[in-house]
């Protein structure tokens, strides 16, 4: 009796340890400077991107983590985030960067947030919904931003040209930041 209840509790000790790591997996983060640079390149989910508490890149899995593989290098003023293996179904990341920083972010599919970031944006997602608080329009040089199949709202940035399907904007100021924005399908919403 004295032996099954040690192997139980040595067991339940694994059990626990393992469930530890699982569980530090779901959060991956990495000091960062403020102003810098970052790549984000993400496989399919719901992705909301927003300013950190400090100077930092994190990222936190919100949905099933399956077999989801996360590498946030940080390098500098250069950072980078992959995401990929993300399941099929119910994943989501919360990434959360310094509030003044440059994005550069390609996205396989899903719906994303980017929100309260200063800096410039280059954003491509195939499918899915994005909506981009840009801030105030008076910090942007210039906007490009594009719809093949779906709806664009400007947001502070003027018309949008196009048909039926496809539509567009460009748009132009005397602020410091580039915005650029490409969806193949679904709706881009600038604001």
């Amino acid at each position: 009796m004295k032996t099954l209840l040690a192997v139980a509790t040595a067991a339940g000790a694994v059990l626990l340890g393992v469930a530890g790591l699982h569980a530090q997996n779901n959060v991956t983060e990495r000091p960062f400077v403020s102003g810098g640079r970052i790549e984000l390149w993400l496989a399919a989910g719901e992705f909301h991107v927003k300013p950190a508490a400090g100077n930092r890149i994190r990222v936190t899995i919100t949905g099933a983590m399956g077999n989801t593989k996360v590498e946030l290098t940080a390098n500098g003023t250069q950072g980078k985030v992959v995401l990929r293996d993300t399941p099929n179904n119910n994943f989501g990341a919360i990434i959360e960067v310094p509030k003044v920083a440059d994005l550069m972010l390609r996205m396989w599919a899903g719906d994303l947030d980017v929100g309260g970031i200063t800096g410039s944006k280059d954003i491509e997602n195939k499918a899915g919904d994005v909506r981009i608080d840009a801030g105030p329009a008076a910090d942007y040089a210039s906007v490009d931003a594009s719809v093949k199949i779906g709806d664009l709202s400007p947001g502070p940035f003027g018309d949008v040209k196009g048909s039926f399907l496809s539509k567009s904007l460009t748009w132009a100021g005397k602020g410091k930041y580039k915005l650029r924005a490409t969806l193949l399908a679904g709706d881009l919403k600038l604001q």
